[in-house]
């Protein structure tokens, strides 16, 4: 089942985005239930939060992988919402 994160980054955190970038980008590599991922961006185009689309099996797993990522660890998110998704189009 598929859900989507989505991120918004707390007010002046960029730098903590920027330093986390590495670790986020290696949870996602090796957890390995990520379909879609990218930055939001703000009016200047700087990063401002993420949506992330999970391969999972139930919204618990959606929350735990949500919960372990770095970005979340770090504080980055002013909040997270999960949504079910229903996949139309695409791969």
């Amino acid at each position: 089942m598929y859900y989507v994160l989505l991120c918004r980054d707390r007010p002046g955190a960029l730098a903590i985005r920027k330093a986390t970038r590495d670790s986020h980008l290696a949870y996602i590599r090796d957890t390995g239930v990520v379909t879609e991922a990218g930055p939001l961006l703000d009016a200047d185009g700087e990063m401002a939060g993420s949506l992330v689309v999970l391969d999972v099996p139930d919204r618990a797993a959606a929350e735990a992988w949500a919960a372990s990522d770095p970005y979340a660890k770090a504080d980055l998110f002013a909040d997270v919402e999960i949504l079910t998704w229903k996949r139309v189009i695409g791969l």
